[in-house]
């Protein structure tokens, strides 16, 4: 018994981390512009997708190349969609944005299709597929790869956002856009890199996750709604508290799945998250109430 829930906590913590860095991606971007992005799944899938093509072939790349490439594209198409899709909709209201993000959505998986097509696509290992035994548990070694780039990306936001200019200046237009612009920052350049590094964190989602789930053009959809509710759980406005949503959604959802039926494991996922909302509705690590001045 102590062996398949210790099965179910190490299945659910890399499903889990998946879910935080979609997470957190949603946070970057609501802090820096009060967008919610739901265009972050489709993030997930091309860097996935794209991390394939380019290490696919007898003419592929290097594995770290073709991971490289395929964060890079992802974060350009990223700030692509700020720049053209978002950035001239500014001033208008929430609604209106978040249809943005939606058709972006229905459009980069309808260019997938089109590049990729319907089939299901597979990552090589980075390491192996020979498997980590922890008593009557089994372990892959991809699965330490996403707990570990996970954690290395978590810090490395951590760090941006509290020890660098560039990071503090994306703070300073989350808070206030007008008192930022007038001390001299450039507000358009910094939401560019918000949805740049946005965009680079589900593109590292997907690839980590890509060698164990496989990957299609429709990838993202369910990615970026567990996200999405990773994000609300922990708090939209927490970094951090979105990291710990993620982590917390991917173990229940793995204890459900294991312990009860895997055909409940979604149904309980957003069932705990609705009674977060009713009880809850800033989130279990955001303020009850804040104020921007």
């Amino acid at each position: 018994m102590w062996d398949q829930i210790l099965q179910f906590v190490i299945t659910g913590t890399t499903v889990g981390l998946t879910y935080a860095l979609v997470a957190l991606g949603f946070a970057i971007i609501y802090n820096a512009s009060d967008v919610v992005n739901f265009a972050q799944g489709e993030f997930v899938m091309i860097g996935a997708m794209s991390a394939i093509f380019l290490a696919s072939g007898e003419q592929g790349l290097p594995l770290p190349l073709a991971l490289t490439g395929a964060v890079l594209i992802t974060a350009a198409i990223g700030m692509l969609l700020q720049r053209f899709a978002i950035a001239p909709a500014r001033g208008a209201s929430v609604v209106t944005t978040i249809i943005i993000t939606i058709g972006a959505s229905i459009f980069l998986r309808g260019i997938a299709l089109l590049v990729w097509g319907k089939d299901i696509h597979a990552l090589p290992h980075f390491s192996g597929e020979t498997p980590i035994r922890i008593g009557e548990a089994t372990l892959l070694p991809q699965n330490l790869w996403v707990m570990g780039g996970a954690g290395v990306m978590v810090l490395g936001v951590h760090y941006f956002f509290n020890h660098t200019a560039p990071g503090k200046a994306i703070l300073a237009c989350s808070c206030n856009r007008t008192a930022a612009h007038l001390v001299g920052i450039n507000v358009g350049l910094m939401l560019l890199v918000a949805y740049g590094l946005s965009a680079l964190l589900g593109a590292a989602a997907g690839i980590l996750v890509a060698p164990i789930t496989f990957s299609s053009y429709d990838a993202g959809v369910m990615l970026g709604l567990k996200g999405f509710s990773a994000a609300i759980l922990g708090g939209m406005g927490n970094p951090m508290g979105a990291v710990a949503g993620g982590l917390l959604l991917g173990l229940i959802e793995s204890l459900a799945a294991g312990l009860i039926s895997s055909g409940y494991k979604d149904a309980i996922g957003f069932i705990i998250l609705l009674l977060v909302l009713f009880l809850r509705p800033s989130g279990l690590f955001g303020k009850a109430s804040a104020e921007r001045v």
